[in-house]
């Protein structure tokens, strides 16, 4: 992904019986992310229980993301039709490997 730290941001999520439109938002999330500056990759996983992995260069990146207007729309769609209850944590990442 890259060297040295970086940030991870992990929203986990219980989402509500009813989610019509939520797939397509999720998408549009996701490929507006990608357009902002600071943003590394992203990895998701859903079942009952969801996973999403934002991953960015710094805490400047992370903040702006938050406060990005379509994304704070999404957000209060999301507390308001989607989710039961959501959690997001902030971590630092000092290094990674894989096989």
């Amino acid at each position: 992904m890259k060297e040295g730290t970086y940030y991870a941001v992990i929203f986990t999520s219980l989402k509500k019986p009813d989610d019509e439109g939520y797939a397509e938002m999720a998408q549009k999330m996701v490929d507006l992310a990608r357009e902002q500056p600071g943003f590394l990759d992203v990895e998701s996983a859903r079942d009952e229980i969801g996973i999403t992995v934002s991953y960015w260069k710094d805490l400047e990146s992370i903040a702006a993301w938050k406060v990005n207007l379509d994304h704070q729309k999404a957000q209060a769609r999301g507390i308001k039709d989607w989710y039961q209850w959501y959690r997001v944590r902030i971590c630092r990442v000092e290094r990674e490997y894989s096989r």
